[in-house]
């Protein structure tokens, strides 16, 4: 996030195209100098240049694009002008990427860009990149994300880089075929080792086969390095962080309806994010809520467990229902003592228990367990929490952002226990991979109402688009034109060009004639070079018809 919170959102963001707008500095003195007269060659050419490392940039235009960088990013025109002091944690970092995306870069380094970045920003983002002329090197645990963004993966695992060229998808696969043929190539190596040690045992001291014994040791030293090798190999394909040991303890059965929510109107402050919203979860669904940022997901998940009350309208859970929370922001944990202490009053679990759930979730060794929860990171806040909700028991899980901080190997693992939870879940996430595979069905939060979309992520965005072809209005019929009687033949292509260069001519020389009056003017001097631009074109076209046309 920025140091400098004094600055405006604009201030901050264009701090990131400093060399633009020291370019568009330097090309507004050197315009000023041509016109005191300035015209001697070093002038001419520097001017040249400024104005082509700008034209590379996208010319003026560039400080529209980052206006738009900034607006897809999910800030609106009026936050352009607000002190950074004034804006949250996701709110910063939304802005250093909107800052990194100003300056056309030719190389873009992003660490976790999609943190704090709602579904629509994160797709925005997607497609910045793809159409981006800059090379991009990213870091992220969003595998739709990688998916869709990255042509090439390198990947670090145990002090070593493993480099594929292809999309992500295909480096799994290609990963996981060479560790199958690196487990095969060690059995076979295995085989023939222990085929000949025992050909050596059996006539090593016998003296006709003596030769014979000692080549075969020679052959199976040759060996023995060859299977070093390839168990190294295969050491640096499966090595990597430990997952998650996810295991849900099987739940108390609940009645048929889990929650049920009738008109439901909920509300943050002055702004009213549901009215008049019903809908209801069975016995063993598995359902996802999604929609923007500040639509309400958080505030509404609180209002379904009874931590805040609603506006108007009810919400419900039905009978034996047993909630675990977890949130995304106030992770609720006992900070008395330690790890181990935590876990244990929680889940009520023995000690050889709760330590082995611990070590599931990367929390190994007596000194692990023994460090106090008032020193842990937010990551470790976060597993710690997952721990316990594990081994919780409830038969209706809610969770709010439960990737975060995760890795891809442990996003996965959560993924397989959720597909198999067979209780309730109720889960908001921006991991839309993960969405994919959990959901049987989406709620979808959109202009305060709610609509349900049977299946996933990718069964979301189909139907709304189905939605939004069938809303559209058709197009306007053609009458069919009555046939017309035969017209006198016009102008010749050439002639309509030459008319245009003519008129093209005449718009030059009157911005030249306003120019001589005011050369330090920047809007002018653009019309200026596109309009010459322009003129340049209908010469070119002007040749080419000319060439063509009979003499």
């Amino acid at each position: 996030p920025p140091l400098d919170r004094g600055l405006t959102l604009r201030e901050y963001v264009l701090s990131g195209a400093a060399d633009l707008i020291a370019l568009e500095e330097e090309l507004r003195e050197l315009e000023r100098a041509m016109a005191a007269g300035r015209h001697d060659p070093s002038t001419l050419d520097r001017y040249a240049q400024v104005q082509a490392g700008l034209e590379h940039a996208g010319g003026y235009a560039w400080r529209e694009r980052t206006a738009a960088v900034v607006r897809g990013l999910g800030f609106s025109d009026a936050d352009l002008d607000r002190s950074l002091d004034s804006f949250s944690g996701g709110e910063l970092t939304r802005s250093s990427l909107a800052r990194s995306l100003a300056g056309d870069p030719d190389l873009l380094l992003l660490d976790e860009p999609t943190n704090h970045l709602d579904v629509e920003s994160i797709e925005w983002l997607e497609r910045e990149l793809q159409s981006l002329d800059a090379g991009v090197i990213l870091v992220a645990h969003d595998r739709w994300f990688l998916e869709s963004v990255t042509n090439a993966v390198l990947e670090l695992a145990g002090g070593r880089s493993l480099y594929f060229a292809g999309p992500w998808h295909k480096w799994r696969l290609e990963k996981a075929a060479r560790a199958q043929q690196a487990e095969k190539t060690i059995g076979r190596l295995d085989e023939d080792i222990a085929r000949l040690e025992r050909f050596v045992a059996r006539f090593r001291y016998k003296k006709s086969k003596a030769k014979q014994a000692q080549a075969k040791l020679t052959h199976i030293g040759r060996l023995e390095g060859a299977r070093g090798r390839s168990a190294s190999e295969l050491a640096n394909l499966t090595r990597g962080q430990r997952s998650l040991g996810f295991d849900f303890l099987k739940p108390a059965r609940s009645g048929r309806t889990v929650i049920e929510a009738e008109e439901l109107a909920i509300s943050a402050g002055d702004k009213e994010l549901l009215e008049r919203v019903s809908f209801a979860l069975e016995r063993e669904e598995h359902v996802a809520l999604v929609g923007p940022n500040g639509s309400g997901k958080t505030t509404l998940l609180e209002t379904i467990l009874g931590r805040r009350e609603p506006q108007a309208g009810t919400v419900r859970l039905g009978y034996g229902v047993e909630a675990a929370y977890f949130s995304q922001h106030e992770i609720e944990l006992d900070e008395r003592g330690s790890v181990l202490d935590c876990v244990q009053r929680a889940t009520s679990l023995p000690r050889p228990q709760a330590q082995s759930l611990l070590g599931r979730f990367l929390f190994s060794g007596w000194q692990e367990h023994d460090k106090a929860v008032t020193v842990l990171s937010g990551g470790e806040r976060r597993r710690l929490t997952l721990a316990i909700v594990v081994a919780s028991g409830a038969n209706l899980l809610v969770l709010d952002e439960p990737t975060n901080h995760l890795d891809l190997e442990s996003r996965e693992a959560l993924e397989a226990a959720l597909e198999a939870f067979p209780g309730t879940v109720l889960l908001v996430s921006h991991d839309r991979a993960l969405i994919d595979a959990v959901a049987e069905r989406t709620l979808a939060i959109e202009d305060r109402s709610m609509r349900s979309y049977e299946g996933g992520w990718a069964e979301l965005v189909r139907r709304r688009e189905e939605r939004q072809r069938a809303e559209e209005p058709p197009p306007p019929k053609v009458k069919k034109a009555k046939a017309q009687p035969p017209k006198p033949v016009g102008p010749t292509p050439l002639e309509v060009v030459e008319a245009e260069i003519a008129r093209q001519e005449e718009g030059v020389a009157e911005l030249e004639r306003r120019l001589a009056d005011d050369w330090g003017n920047v809007e002018l001097l653009a019309a200026h070079r596109a309009a010459r631009d322009e003129l340049q074109e209908l010469l070119a076209r002007w040749e080419q018809l000319f060439e063509r046309s009979p003499t």
